[in-house]
C-alpha cells in the first residue's frame, strides 16, 4: 500500500476500484486521523461505549444482540449458519445508517471505518459506502490494532515530556489554576478532566461517569500525544488512582521526578472553594452520607457520625474544615512524604482568594516559578502569555 498523500487519502494500488474501500494501517491512520470527515465505529454500542478512536461515531452493523445471536448461532450450528444470519442482519442495519445516519453527508465525505479487527464488519460497511461514492477508508487490524499502539506508547510518551507538578492539599484551587493557566495557552494535562473525578473519596463529578479504564487510556494517550516535548507541560500532584481510572506507572513516575510549584490557601478560602466544587453534596445530604461512611474504616463511625451531624446541621465551613484536619491534610502530608522527595523546597504560590482574579493571578505566578526550575529558558520558553480577557 502506498503511503499517504498530503492533501489526501493515501495512494490506491492501480489494481483498486475507485469504487472500493482503502485498506490503511495504523501508522497511516494516527499520521492523519484528522484529514477523515468522520472516523465511524462498525462494533456495537457496548464495544464502542468500553472504547473507541478519538472522536469515533458509532455505526453499528450489529448490535449487542444481534452479535450474540450471531456467536451462539457460531458456536451451536456452524460458521456457514452464522454467516448467512449475519449478513442478513448486516444488510438490513447498514441500509438504514445509509439511509438516516449518512443520508446528509456530500459526495466528498471521507470517512475512516473500523470494527474490532478490521474483517467483516467494518468490511461490509466500507464497501457500500464506497460503492456510492465516498472516499472510503477502512483500518487494517481494526480496533485492536489501535489498542496495541496505545499500550506501546503509554510507557513511552511521559518520558518525552518536560513536566511542571501543581502539589498542594486538597481545596487549594490547584485544578482551578490549571484552566488558568490553559486558558492563557500554557500546555496542561489534566487528569481529573480525562478521568471525571476529582480524586478522592468525594471526588465522583455528578454530571459525568466515569470512563472505562481502557476509555481513560485513550483519552490519555491521545492528551499525551499532543503535548510538545518542547515546551513544560503542567499537571496535577494525583495518586495512582484518580476515582477508579489507574495511571500508567511511566506518567506516575515521570510526575515524581518532575519539579514542582506547591500551591497553599487559608483556610477560609479552601472552604469556599470546595463548597463550590462540591455543590451537589449540600444539595444532597443523603448522597454525601453514604459517600461519608466509606471513611469509617479508617476513622471510626462515631467521627463519621460527627460530619453527617455537621452537614444536617447546615455547619458546612466547620464540616469542611474538620475533614480537611483530621482526613484530607495528613494523608496529603503522608503522600507527598512518600512520593515527592524535596517538595519541601519547592517555590511556593499562595491563592489569596477564590475568585477569578486571585486565580489569574496565582496562574501568572506558577508560570513564573516553572521558568525559574526550567533553568534558562529554551526557544520556545514557557510557551504561554497569561493575559487579562477583560483587557
Amino acid at each position: 500500500m502506498g503511503a499517504p498523500v498530503a492533501g489526501g487519502g493515501p495512494r490506491r494500488p492501480a489494481s483498486r476500484s475507485m469504487r472500493d474501500p482503502i485498506p490503511i494501517t495504523i501508522d497511516e491512520a494516527l499520521a492523519g486521523l484528522d484529514r477523515f470527515d468522520a472516523v465511524i465505529d462498525a462494533r456495537s454500542p457496548s464495544e464502542y461505549a468500553e472504547d473507541r478512536l478519538p472522536g469515533a461515531l458509532n455505526a453499528p452493523v450489529l448490535d449487542d444482540a444481534q452479535r450474540a445471536l450471531v456467536g451462539t448461532i457460531h458456536k451451536q450450528r456452524s460458521a456457514f449458519e452464522a454467516r448467512r444470519v449475519g449478513a442478513a442482519l448486516v444488510a438490513r442495519n447498514v441500509a438504514d445508517l445509509v439511509e438516516h445516519l449518512f443520508a446528509d453527508r456530500p459526495p466528498d465525505w471521507r470517512p475512516l471505518v473500523y470494527c474490532w479487527r478490521g474483517g467483516n464488519r467494518s468490511g461490509a460497511l466500507a464497501t457500500i459506502l464506497a460503492r456510492i461514492g465516498w472516499r472510503t477508508a477502512v483500518l487494517d487490524g481494526g480496533y485492536r490494532a489501535f489498542r496495541r499502539r496505545v499500550l506501546d506508547d503509554l510507557p513511552r510518551l511521559p518520558q518525552r515530556l518536560e513536566l511542571r507538578v501543581l502539589a498542594g492539599r486538597t481545596g487549594t484551587g490547584k485544578s482551578l489554576i490549571l484552566q488558568q493557566l490553559e486558558a492563557g495557552g500554557a500546555q496542561v494535562l489534566d487528569l481529573e478532566a480525562i478521568a471525571r473525578h476529582r480524586g478522592s473519596v468525594l471526588g465522583s463529578m455528578p454530571e459525568a461517569a466515569q470512563p472505562s479504564q481502557k476509555n481513560f487510556e485513550t483519552a490519555l494517550w491521545d492528551a499525551l500525544r499532543r503535548l510538545d516535548p518542547q515546551r513544560p507541560a503542567f499537571v496535577e500532584s494525583e495518586s495512582r488512582r484518580v476515582g477508579r481510572c489507574h495511571l500508567p506507572d511511566a506518567l506516575i513516575e515521570a510526575m515524581r521526578a518532575a519539579p514542582c510549584v506547591r500551591i497553599d490557601a487559608a483556610p477560609a478560602v479552601r472552604a469556599r472553594l470546595l463548597l463550590g466544587e462540591y455543590r451537589h453534596f449540600t444539595d444532597d445530604p443523603a448522597l454525601l452520607g453514604e459517600r461519608l461512611e466509606r471513611l469509617a474504616p479508617l476513622h471510626g463511625q462515631r467521627q463519621v457520625d460527627a460530619w453527617k451531624a455537621m452537614a444536617a446541621a447546615g455547619q458546612w465551613e466547620a464540616f469542611v474544615a474538620s475533614l480537611l484536619a483530621l482526613h484530607y491534610d495528613p494523608a496529603y502530608e503522608r503522600s507527598m512524604k512518600r512520593n515527592y522527595a524535596g517538595i519541601e523546597a519547592a517555590p511556593l504560590v499562595a491563592l489569596a482568594a477564590p475568585d477569578e482574579a486571585a486565580r489569574r493571578e496565582a496562574a501568572r505566578r506558577v508560570l513564573a516559578a516553572a521558568a525559574g526550575l526550567a533553568g534558562p529558558p529554551g526557544p520556545a520558553g514557557t510557551g504561554a502569555r497569561l493575559s487579562d480577557p477583560r483587557a
